[in-house]
C-alpha cells in the first residue's frame, strides 16, 4: 500500500465510509476519485453492490447485497455501503462497521425501543458486522448506563474543568497541556480566569440541577495546593457539591500527588479521584516519557487512602510501545493489590499530533506492526477484562477513537455503586455539560430536538487568560434559556 486509496461513493456518506477504510488501513489518505496506480472502491449508484480494484484496475472483489437485506432504519443507505465496503475489504472488524466514537448510542436506541440486551446483542452482530464479544459488551454497557441513568432529566447538567498543565508530555498524548516552564508563567493567572469564568456563569444555572463535577487536563495536581483550594471552594460556593452524585478530580501522575494536595481534594468535597498509572512496568514508563517511577503509583494509593477516598480510578493503556502479553499481566497484578474501585483500560490511540507519531513510531505501528499484533493486543484487552472481573469490577461505560491500535476499545469498569456518571454522561450525550478553562467545550442540550450546540472556549492557555471575557459572553449567549 502506497499509502493512498481511492473511494468513489455518494459525497454525502464519503467521510464516514473513507472512516471505515482507515480502519482497515490505518492513516491511509483517502481519494475522493480515481488515480492510476492506486488501489480503491467504487460502489454502485444504489450502493448496494461494489467492487475492489487493484493498482493496475484489475477487479480483485465483488460484493452485492440480496434483496432480502433488511437494512437499518434512518440510516439504510449508508450503512448499506458499509456492509459492501466490509466485504470488499475481506474481512470484518472486531467493531464491524461502526465507526463513531460512541457505539452504545446505538444499542441504547434498540433497548429505548424495548430490545432486551440480548436482542439488542444480535442486532450489532448481524447487522452492524460486530464480533459477537464486542456486541455482547456493547449492549451489556449500554444497558447498565441506561440503569444508572434512570432518573435521567434532560435539563440537568454536568461541569467541567480543564487544567492544561503536565510535569512531561508522554509520548503518546495529543492533549493541548503545558510543561512546567508555562506553569510557572501562566498558572496564577489561569486560576483567576478560570475563578472569573465560573462566578459569571453560575446565575445561568441557577434552575438547573447539576448532578456531577469533573476537573481533569492535563494534570490538575500540577497546581499547588492553594490553588486547588481556591478553585474547588468556589466551585462548591457556586454550585454546592454536597447536591451532586459525584466530584472527581484526576489526581492523574503520581509524581505531582502530595499528601497535602489529596487533603485538600478531601476537605473540599472531592469524592472520587484518578491515579493513573498507564502501565506498572518501568521500561515503558521511561520509554514514554512519564517522570515517575512505578513504586510512586503504590505510595499515591496508600496516600489516597490515608486521606479517606474510597472510590479511586486506576487509568491503563494496553499496546504501549515493546509492551507484550505478560508485561500486561504483570501491571494487573500489581493493580489487584491496590483494590481500586474504578479501572478504565484504554487502548494505545496513536494520533497524528503525538511525539510517537512525530518521531514516525506511530505511523509503523499502525501499520505493518497492528496487524501482527492485533491478536496480541486482544489477548491483553482479555486479560484486563478478567483481571478486572476478578476484581468485582463491572463495564459501565465505554468508547473509541481514532487510530487505535487494533482497532479495539476503551473501557470503564467498576464496583457496582462507584461507577462515575460524568464518564457516561459526557459519551451518551444528553446532558448539558459546561466546560471552564482553555480547551473546554460546553455543549448544550436540547432535550425537545435531542439536540447537542458546542458553545468552545478557545485552546491555548495564554489565549484563554487574554480573551476570558469573551469566553463568559460565549457562555452567556449559549447558555440562554
Amino acid at each position: 500500500m502506497n499509502g493512498e486509496f481511492y473511494l468513489i461513493a455518494p459525497e454525502e456518506h464519503f467521510y464516514e465510509l473513507s472512516t471505515l477504510i482507515r480502519e482497515y488501513i490505518p492513516l491511509v489518505n483517502v481519494l475522493p476519485e480515481r488515480k492510476d496506480g492506486v488501489e480503491g472502491i467504487v460502489l454502485s449508484e444504489n450502493e448496494r453492490s461494489g467492487v475492489r480494484l487493484a493498482e493496475d484496475g484489475a477487479e480483485t472483489a465483488r460484493f452485492s447485497l440480496n434483496d432480502s437485506f433488511d437494512g437499518y432504519v434512518g440510516e439504510k443507505s449508508k450503512n448499506e455501503a458499509k456492509v459492501v465496503i466490509s466485504h470488499l475489504m475481506g474481512s470484518s472488524l472486531p467493531w464491524g462497521i461502526l465507526t463513531g466514537v460512541r457505539p452504545t448510542k446505538v444499542a441504547f436506541r434498540y433497548l429505548d425501543e424495548g430490545l432486551t440486551q440480548e436482542e439488542t446483542a444480535a442486532i450489532l452482530e448481524e447487522r452492524y458486522l460486530l464480533r459477537k464479544d464486542k456486541a455482547e459488551l456493547c449492549a451489556r454497557v449500554a444497558a447498565s448506563e441506561r440503569a444508572i441513568l434512570a432518573d435521567h432529566d434532560g435539563r440537568d447538567v454536568s461541569l467541567y474543568i480543564g487544567i492544561l498543565f503536565c510535569p512531561t508530555r508522554c509520548s503518546y498524548c495529543s492533549f493541548i497541556s503545558n510543561d512546567r516552564r508555562a506553569y510557572k508563567l501562566y498558572a496564577a493567572d489561569y486560576v483567576e480566569s478560570i475563578l472569573k469564568e465560573m462566578t459569571a456563569t453560575a446565575p445561568l444555572l441557577k434552575d438547573r440541577r447539576i448532578r456531577s463535577f469533573y476537573m481533569g487536563g492535563g494534570t490538575p495536581t500540577t497546581l499547588d495546593e492553594e490553588s486547588l483550594r481556591r478553585i474547588l471552594h468556589k466551585a462548591d460556593e457556586l454550585f454546592d457539591f454536597s447536591q451532586m452524585d459525584e466530584v472527581t478530580v484526576e489526581a492523574g501522575r503520581p509524581d505531582t500527588i502530595t499528601l497535602g494536595k489529596l487533603k485538600v481534594l478531601k476537605d473540599c468535597g472531592v469524592t472520587r479521584i484518578s491515579i493513573n498509572p498507564q502501565t506498572m512496568n518501568q521500561k515503558t514508563l521511561d520509554l514514554i516519557g512519564r517522570a515517575h517511577k512505578a513504586e510512586e503509583i503504590e505510595t499515591a494509593f496508600e496516600m489516597a487512602r490515608e486521606a479517606g477516598f474510597d472510590n479511586i480510578n486506576a487509568d491503563l493503556i494496553v499496546g504501549l510501545p515493546s509492551e507484550d502479553v505478560s508485561d500486561v499481566q504483570y501491571t494487573m497484578e500489581k493493580i489487584r493489590a491496590l483494590h481500586p474501585e474504578n479501572v478504565t483500560v484504554h487502548t494505545l490511540a496513536v494520533k497524528r499530533s503525538s511525539r510517537l507519531n512525530e518521531f514516525g513510531e506511530g505511523a509503523k505501528m499502525l501499520t505493518d506492526e497492528t496487524e501482527k499484533l492485533a491478536e496480541s493486543i486482544d489477548r491483553m484487552i482479555g486479560i484486563c477484562a478478567e483481571a478486572c472481573a476478578g476484581m468485582g469490577l463491572k463495564p459501565y461505560y465505554m468508547y473509541r477513537q481514532k487510530n487505535m491500535a487494533g482497532n479495539f476499545e476503551n473501557v470503564g469498569y467498576a464496583l457496582p455503586g462507584k461507577e462515575g456518571r460524568y464518564n457516561i454522561e459526557i459519551m451518551e450525550e444528553r446532558q448539558t455539560i459546561v466546560a471552564f478553562g482553555a480547551g473546554g467545550v460546553t455543549k448544550v442540550y436540547t432535550p425537545e430536538e435531542d439536540r447537542i450546540e458546542r458553545v468552545p472556549n478557545v485552546k491555548g492557555v495564554k489565549e484563554y487568560i487574554e480573551r476570558i471575557d469573551e469566553m463568559i459572553e460565549r457562555k452567556k449567549e449559549g447558555l440562554k434559556p
